[in-house]
């Protein structure tokens, strides 16, 4: 899918000595096709110059931009870039991609860069969103979270007996009520109480799922490696090297999306931020970026506190208008322009989208008040039909990344990174490893693991040899009962006659049932060995779905016929194969349903393959030119870093689908989703 803004990319990696190899890579919406440029003039930067410059951030600034662009060749490539996303109006997000062979370029000021005769650095204008790019080594991916769930941790260390060490006091409490002002709504809790600020307490809060992390200390680096100033339980000090930290944070089960160090030299520049014998990539900043937190704002110097209070709150407010973290930055970097250390804040990321937050809704205030009153009417008249995909059921088995990334790790999945994400790839590895009836054994024998686990305490004896269809209904019942807008409640208080599903278990027509209605369960028979299992239709040939004894058509199997489940590669090219060359194992209502009235998607991941081979099954089918006569509904499931992110991006990848048809993407989680249906529904609009 095409870039969603236009995105400069710059990379940089040793050549020999002190010469560096430029390349650049741009990506423009709506091309398919990225501009490259590789410089054949190697790039070198004069460190004595640069030391020379580095009371004047400006010559600096001019110094570093005339070097890393001096071939003619690279400098109109870069104003190319800048000049497109202005013919767009759109800003230009720029990722500093130092190499790993390349450290000692971390050193380096570079959020001072300026181009040769420019009167103002590039940097301090919210057009050109700056960050230094880091790969990590994990591969879990950054879900992103709704910005009003948002929860931060300030720390702040105050060892005792800092003078010792010939460093000033830190006002504990004045540093946590400054950013609790910074973070304004965002819910904060402190770690500042001397004696506490240590490192076993700090790795406990990680457990505790904050989504920022500020850290207030000290800091020093010591031959390349960073160290901060925190306390031990006596509250003198602690001198704790920042490998420690990166480690606790790697290990955290959900890493902090946003950690700001405000600790002197924590960037690991130390007091002479233009050596060029520095190791970068051991300083905390990068250090920390390469243990997995997505993004990591840490100071390049000892940044003045009148900089640090005019900046911070700036950043947060900036952060809570839209989760984009490098926007955020170039904002409150431009606060402080006239500040001599305006520079020192660097942002180091490994988002490709800059967001660690998003705004749950449709994207557009203006589109939002419009699409409500027509899916509630829609509701109303019965022409909805609600789509359902695995992400329904996350809080119970977990997402489907996690199930295969699990089993990639059991069963030495021996391919590329890419495929340990995707069920279907690691489950057609050991269904081919093993056999078919070992990967479908092994599916139930995970989740009744994971149906107990998340039953706990209350997985009484007698559940330990129930049914997993029993399990699953335990467990929904309970999960029900602690949350009002539960998706499946929601949906089955609504009174449609129709229900599609392509998850296997048994959820829904439970929550059908708590509602008291009366669903009628079908699965759909996409392959030979299917056609013998019990219909409806064998029974009760002119059945029609009503809202009081509606239809649950499984789509892709259900738990309890094993057979039935679309879950490797092989059975998504058979369900295909089935499906398009038989119209007739959809039921006549079912495909009515998928072209006459409005579509409800929720619980999707719009590159997954369910979502695909649904598409490519049944959305293609006849009827295009009713389908677009309704306002149709797509829900992403939690958005992840990496994945489709923008509503803009989806609606557009949607469209290639549906033509012309009327699509809304909501931006958000089912349970965002499902409240403020509810919520409209209730109201009636």
């Amino acid at each position: 899918m095409a870039s969603s803004q236009p995105d400069l990319e710059i990379t940089l990696q040793r050549r020999d000595g002190e010469a560096y190899g430029l390349e650049m890579r741009f990506s423009a919406p709506d091309s398919e096709v990225d501009r490259a440029f590789a410089g054949q003039t190697p790039v070198r930067f004069d460190g004595a110059e640069l030391r020379q410059a580095a009371g004047d951030a400006a010559a600096y600034g001019v110094a570093l931009g005339g070097r890393l662009l001096a071939d003619a060749a690279a400098r109109s490539f870069f104003d190319q870039a800048v000049a497109v996303s202005q013919t767009l109006g759109q800003p230009l997000r720029i990722r500093l991609a130092i190499g790993a062979s390349a450290p000692e370029l971390h050193s380096l000021r570079w959020e001072t860069l300026r181009l040769p005769g420019a009167p103002s650095p590039l940097l301090t204008d919210e057009t050109l969103r700056f960050s230094r790019y880091l790969s990590s080594l994990d591969w879990r991916a950054v879900t992103l979270r709704p910005e009003g769930e948002l929860a931060a941790l300030v720390v702040a260390a105050d060892p005792s007996d800092l003078a010792r060490f010939q460093l000033s006091p830190v006002d504990a409490a004045a540093e946590v009520a400054a950013a609790r002002a910074g973070l304004g709504p965002i819910q904060t809790d402190a770690l500042a109480t001397r004696g506490q600020v240590t490192l076993a307490n700090l790795a406990q809060r990680l457990r505790e799922n904050y989504d920022i992390l500020y850290i207030v200390a000290h800091g020093l680096l010591v031959d390349g490696e960073p160290w901060l100033y925190l306390e031990k339980e006596d509250g003198t000090t602690d001198r704790v090297p920042g490998s420690e930290l990166a480690t606790r944070i790697r290990e955290a089960q959900q890493r902090p999306r946003l950690v700001v160090l405000a600790s002197c030299q924590s960037a690991g520049t130390g007091a002479d931020p233009t050596t060029d014998t520095a190791d970068a990539l051991t300083a905390l900043g990068p250090r920390l970026a390469e243990a997995g937190a997505p993004a990591v704002i840490a100071m390049q110097g000892n940044i003045s506190v009148e900089t640090v209070s005019q900046f911070m709150p700036v950043l947060f407010q900036e952060l809570r208008r839209d989760g984009v973290v490098d926007r955020a930055v170039a904002a409150a970097r431009g606060a402080v322009r006239e500040r001599p250390d305006w520079w020192m804040p660097a942002l180091f990321m490994r988002l490709r989208s800059g967001r660690i937050s998003y705004k749950p809704g449709f994207g557009d205030d203006l589109q939002a008040l419009r699409k409500w009153p027509a899916l509630v009417n829609n509701i109303k008249s019965g022409r909805c039909t609600p789509i359902l995909g695995p992400g329904t059921s996350e809080w119970l088995f977990g997402s489907r990344r996690e199930i295969a990334e699990r089993w990639a790790e059991t069963f030495d999945f021996p391919m590329s990174a890419s495929g340990r994400e995707s069920l279907p790839q690691v489950a057609q590895y050991v269904a081919v490893d093993q056999d078919v009836h070992f990967m479908r054994d092994q599916l139930v024998a995970y989740l009744r693991q994971e149906t107990l686990r998340c039953l706990g305490d209350a997985a009484s004896a007698e559940l330990q040899n129930a049914s997993l269809d029993e399990l699953i209904s335990a467990a929904g019942k309970q999960h029900a009962a602690q949350h009002e807008h539960e998706a499946y409640r929601v949906l089955a208080s609504l009174p449609l006659p129709i229900y599609i599903t392509t998850h296997p278990g048994n959820l829904l027509g439970d929550a059908l049932r708590a509602a008291d209605r009366e669903p009628v369960i079908e699965i759909c028979r996409w392959s030979a060995e299917l056609t013998g299992l019990s219909s409806i239709y064998d029974r009760e040939p002119d059945y029609r779905p009503t809202p009081q004894r509606p239809l649950v058509y499984h789509l892709f199997g259900r738990l309890n016929e094993p057979d039935s489940v679309v879950l490797t590669e092989d059975d998504y090219f058979d369900y295909l194969i089935g499906v398009t060359s038989n119209n007739d194992l959809i039921p006549p209502v079912v495909r009515r349903a998928l072209t006459d009235t409005a579509l409800l998607f929720l619980g999707f991941n719009l590159d997954e393959w369910d979502f695909r081979v649904l598409f490519r099954s049944i959305m293609q089918r006849e009827g295009r030119s009713r389908r677009d006569r309704y306002a149709h509904i797509a829900a992403q499931i939690d958005p992840e870093q990496g994945q489709i992110l923008e509503p803009e991006g989806a609606r557009r990848y949607l469209e290639e689908y549906f033509g012309d048809a009327d699509i809304s993407i909501f931006w958000g989680s089912v349970d965002d989703f499902a409240g403020e249906l509810a919520g409209r529904w209730k109201k009636g609009a």
